[in-house]
């Protein structure tokens, strides 16, 4: 029993297609062909009935009920089943510890109390004087080729619209 057990688990042992007699497949590789081969041969499909403990048991309709009581795979559902009534009432969930730790943080206290001066875009000395950022040398970086600025200000007219096209 045990050596057959071994041969189901084999992912490179060859099986044979139910849709097509003619197609052996790595067991590793047979749910994929199943449905692959069953949008290919509807015809037989509806001829074949899958077992509800293993969808790789595709078996002919009139035979269903037999494989149902007979199923290999039946056996560790049942299993499953009797677990879980046996420990059904035994099971309780146990009460979460967890605390919340302790917060010592306090975000407008914090805000009041910060005497540097806030961050402006474009100063060149944002630092406040008793801040040790403040010895930083800061120089304006520009992507810029040499030779060329950034405009001081808009033109009033849009070069697009210089024609008198509206």
């Amino acid at each position: 029993m045990e050596e057959t057990y071994i041969d189901s688990l084999d992912p490179e042992k060859l099986l044979q297609c139910p849709y097509d007699k003619n197609h052996q497949i790595r067991a590793c590789r047979f749910p994929y062909h199943l449905i692959k081969c069953r949008k290919n041969h509807p015809d037989v499909a509806n001829k074949l009935a899958t077992c509800p403990f293993n969808a790789r048991h595709q078996v002919p309709r009139a035979e269903i009920s037999h494989h149902i009581s007979s199923c290999e795979d039946k056996s560790c559902i049942e299993q499953d089943v009797v677990n879980q009534t046996r420990n059904f009432g035994q099971e309780t969930l146990a009460e979460s510890t967890w605390q919340c730790p302790p917060c010592d943080e306090d975000w407008d206290k914090d805000v009041w109390e910060d005497t540097s001066t806030p961050f402006v875009w474009g100063t060149a000395n944002y630092c406040g004087n008793n801040s040790p950022a403040s010895n930083i040398v800061t120089e304006r970086k520009s992507n810029l080729a040499s030779g060329m600025r950034v405009p001081k200000s808009l033109p009033y007219v849009l070069p697009w619209k210089k024609n008198g096209n509206a």
